[in-house]
């Protein structure tokens, strides 16, 4: 079964400096049949002006991935990590028993598009940790490139969770993944239009996957999708 959230039906957050559209409630949007899915509790899809940003805030029992589309995210926390995120790079920070940090965008004139990505932890009070890796195109060409798993098998960061995510750039062929028997799957578009088993998806949308043990994306235009395994 594949249910399909639309881009457009999304929450919504626009303010002067910042558009985000919530897969799942947050902040002030609240939607009772949408309070995440399995081990998946957030996924914002941030559009950030020029020199602004996040600023100092607080987080705790969270494992926090950032995935960037276009532009960079300058990253600072309280771990003493400082960095610059582009596309092709990874982010998770483990919040566990708590951390502080920031995330701008550094351009004077590039809007940041950016996904952030929350899944909750297998227990609370990990310590807190952080890792960055860089995953390139060439890497997700074709085929879903695993970007995130419970081991950091295969040049993935580590998530702790039984939960893992995978990146591809699907165009001309289509690619697969096989969901073991009672697993669930989340495919989110995070460019282009393809389809799953037949399903038509567009940029921006999402799908909760149920009770398919076989995946096939197609493209329907050259296309990028995060897709998540999930216990």
């Amino acid at each position: 079964m594949i249910s399909v959230r639309k881009g457009s039906e999304r929450g919504l957050t626009s303010i002067d400096w910042l558009k985000s559209r919530h897969t799942f409630s947050f902040g002030e949007y609240y939607d009772p049949k949408e309070q995440g899915f399995s081990d998946l509790r957030v996924i914002n899809e941030d559009w950030v002006a020029p020199g602004a940003g996040f600023p100092t805030h607080s987080h705790r029992d969270m494992e926090i991935i950032t995935y960037v589309v276009d532009g960079a995210v300058q990253h600072k926390d309280s771990m003493g990590n400082g960095s610059i995120i582009r596309p092709g790079d990874v982010q998770r920070m483990s919040a566990g028993t708590g951390v502080t940090h920031s995330e701008y965008n550094p351009s004077k004139t590039e809007t940041l598009h950016l996904l952030q990505i929350w899944i909750l932890p297998d227990r609370r009070g990990h310590t807190p940790g952080y890792e960055q890796k860089e995953i390139g195109g060439a890497e997700k060409r074709g085929q879903l490139r695993l970007i995130a798993s419970p081991d950091g098998r295969d040049g993935s960061v580590s998530i702790h969770q039984d939960a893992r995510l995978y990146a591809g750039i699907v165009n001309g062929e289509p690619i697969a993944l096989t969901l073991k028997p009672g697993r669930r799957g989340y495919l989110q578009v995070v460019k282009g239009a393809v389809t799953v088993n037949g399903v038509s998806l567009e940029a921006g949308d999402g799908a909760r996957i149920e009770e398919e043990g076989a995946l096939e994306i197609a493209a329907r235009e050259q296309s990028e999708v995060l897709v998540f395994d999930l216990a």
